[in-house]
């Protein structure tokens, strides 16, 4: 999930109401929507598959995270800056994570 989050500011599993979001996470509903994820490597996607599999036993282990291609490498690959969307999405998400919280507190006052 924070790699999800890491590479394109938002998190794979997002709803307003709280059993539909857990509902998406216990079927391991998510997706790698346009335009965000246009330019994320396959290889980059293929590790957030494997690491977001619902069956545990069928997950990919830590050490074998660190030894998927798109980790292990990392070092001849050029490094890529954080793109502006990607920190946009996170200050917009960030933003309404704040605004949620707002309006709760404010309706328990």
């Amino acid at each position: 999930v924070i790699l999800y989050i890491l590479l394109v500011g938002y998190p794979p599993f997002w709803d307003e109401d709280q059993h539909r979001l857990y509902q998406q996470i216990k079927a391991g509903a998510y997706d790698f929507p346009s335009p965000e994820w246009d330019t994320v490597t396959p290889e980059a996607k293929d590790l957030i598959n494997k690491m977001l599999t619902i069956n545990p036993s069928k997950r990919i282990t830590a050490a074998e995270a660190l030894k998927h291609p798109w980790i292990s490498h990392r070092s001849t690959v050029a490094s890529c800056m954080h793109r502006q969307e990607t920190v946009d999405c996170l200050k917009k998400f960030n933003a309404r994570r704040k605004l949620k919280g707002a309006i709760l507190t404010t309706m328990l006052a």
